[in-house]
């Protein structure tokens, strides 16, 4: 089965997922979507420094929002607010130094936010890792898992109420197509059984991305969310994580402006806001969450397992206090996409 699902989900890719898909994608889109003023909104996306990331913020600045960049290195944040200031003229640009893996101080930081900003319009979970060998954070999470979902979960659960009071609010998680040779495991979150490949958990925890947020979708319908995959793009992440992938697919590789476009879209567009919540998009539409034939889907108990799961996990990671946390494994940087 897993043979099939990488076969059809290839085949899909060079179809849809390069460069040519996107631009065949790109002549039914209505060029009046992002003819907006987004002046006194606000926007948080995490890593927001490279690739999507920097894409999304400098579109949504260029759009006069005020962009809340959220990014783990502070020298290489403050250089992408540099340029995006200067490309944009827009100067409601901030900088937040966090760690996504690191799931205490992701909680710290959003109990610190809510407190200090009035509002929050909209948030974009961009920031990721592919990590390919099993590590940990000092939570004991694997490192993969603590950024692509647990962190995300912490973040958007946390940032929740300040988003409810706030206008037309929306949550925008940038996940993989990958996620779609995947099936939901509820018995191993955080990939502690059999081998350990890093592409594939990566995988996971984008179709648990993808599970959450249509789990937020039916439980908070004032805000409206939504999940989506750029396509195969360009971004320095692709070339040091899957360097294989990246000197094979070459020049049929998306922009980063390219991958960017749903995000923005997504944020910035009255037709987005008017889709229904909960879809997972592709090039500005709502695609299938599975593929045909494959196998993917979960029960009701399984998801309300694993959501169940989450929660137990973010309570128990928000009671410790730091004195109780202990020292993370040695591990290498991971690459974060």
């Amino acid at each position: 089965m897993s043979l099939y699902r990488n076969a059809i989900w290839f085949l899909n890719g060079i179809q849809q997922y390069t460069r040519t898909g996107y631009e065949t994608a790109s002549k039914d889109f209505d060029p009046q979507d992002l003819d907006v003023s987004v002046v006194g909104r606000s926007f948080m996306i995490t890593g927001a420094n490279s690739g999507i990331g920097k894409a999304t913020a400098r579109a949504i600045a260029k759009k006069g929002g005020t962009v809340h960049m959220v990014c783990r290195n502070k020298d290489k944040a403050e250089e992408a607010r540099g340029d995006i200031v200067s490309e944009s003229g827009n100067t409601e640009v901030y900088v937040h130094i966090v760690d996504m893996s690191e799931t205490h101080r992701v909680w710290e930081f959003a109990e610190a936010f809510k407190k200090q900003h009035p509002a929050l319009n909209v948030l974009i979970n961009n920031a990721g890792c592919m990590v390919h060998k099993r590590e940990v954070n000092a939570e004991r999470l694997e490192k993969n898992f603590a950024t692509n979902t647990m962190g995300v979960y912490i973040l958007t659960e946390t940032l929740m109420p300040l988003l409810q009071k706030s206008r037309d609010p929306r949550v925008i998680t940038v996940s993989s197509g990958g996620m779609l040779v995947q099936k939901l495991r509820v018995d191993d979150l955080q990939s502690e059984k059999g081998y350990f490949d890093g592409v594939m958990v990566y995988a996971q925890n984008k179709r648990q991305q993808v599970v959450m947020t249509q789990q937020w979708a039916k439980n908070n319908p004032l805000i409206h969310f939504s999940v989506m995959h750029p396509g195969w793009v360009d971004t320095p992440a692709v070339s040091t994580s899957m360097p294989q992938f990246h000197q094979m697919m070459g020049g049929r590789l998306r922009t980063v402006e390219q991958g960017a476009d749903t995000v923005v879209w997504l944020a910035l567009s009255k037709g987005a806001a008017k889709t229904r919540s909960g879809h997972f998009f592709q090039d500005r539409k709502p695609v299938p969450t599975h593929l045909p034939l494959a196998w993917t889907h979960s029960s009701a108990e399984e998801i309300q397992h694993f959501m169940t799961q989450l929660e137990t996990l973010a309570r128990a990671i928000q009671s410790r206090p730091d004195t109780e946390l202990k020292a993370p494994l040695a591990c290498s940087t991971p690459q974060f996409v």
